[in-house]
């Protein structure tokens, strides 16, 4: 039997607490859903247990907070990369979005995004069985700059890095979403061109700066 949306909540509330650095800015929405019947839901379902007064994922609560996050996830990469949806309303929007996506569709849209690693908030997103898939079939559709090669193009898809210096260097350069970009060479360090003009950055830079891939 499906979960409810407040228990989905919950799972992912605790997965994202328990196991995640970053705080994203929907966390008020997963903690508004922290009810007594979400609770007493998941605990039926034997997906947490009380321990020391604390609620713990069980072995299958990973499982299912993974799933919820993966979509929640996936939902917010569709709406800022291809529906180029607002901050003001993102949120709210992925919320909705987020349940929708049932087993098929998931994959269906995480392939049409090139099996995106991070979230627009820089969560990493779970991989499914369609990222491993892709992986082991060499499929390539979107990768960090870094894994290009050289004369390869493409468009910018995301930028991630947790380093406020990095993003304001990259935004400087004109580095961002949607942008062309071709990479030059990758030796001694990523020499790429964005709107004609060449940059030349060091690999940790490079791995932040992930490229959907023109098709040949």
């Amino acid at each position: 039997m499906p979960l409810s949306r407040d228990a989905e909540h919950v799972l992912e509330l605790l997965w994202i607490r328990q196991r995640e650095k970053i705080q994203p800015p929907y966390l008020p929405q997963l903690e508004a859903s922290f009810t007594n019947e979400a609770v007493r839901e998941l605990k039926e379902a034997g997906l947490i247990r009380q321990a020391n007064g604390e609620l713990l994922l069980t072995d299958e609560g990973e499982k299912a907070a993974k799933l919820a996050l993966r979509r929640r996830r996936l939902a917010e990469r569709l709406l800022v990369d291809l529906l180029k949806t607002a901050d003001s309303i993102l949120d709210e929007a992925a919320c909705s979005i987020e349940h929708a996506l049932y087993e098929g569709l998931e994959e269906a849209v995480c392939t049409l995004l090139g099996h995106p690693r991070f979230c627009p908030h820089g969560g990493e997103i779970p991989p499914g069985k369609c990222c491993e898939e892709a992986r082991k079939a060499g499929i390539r559709l979107i990768v960090p700059l870094s894994e290009m090669k050289p004369n390869e193009e493409g468009h910018i898809a995301y930028i991630q890095s947790a380093d406020t210096i990095v993003m304001q260097k990259l935004m400087a350069m004109g580095v961002l979403p949607g942008e062309p970009i071709r990479l030059i060479r990758c030796f001694p360090s990523f020499v790429f061109e964005v709107h004609h003009t060449q940059y030349a950055v060091d690999t940790a830079v490079a791995d932040c700066i992930y490229v959907r891939l023109k098709a040949d």
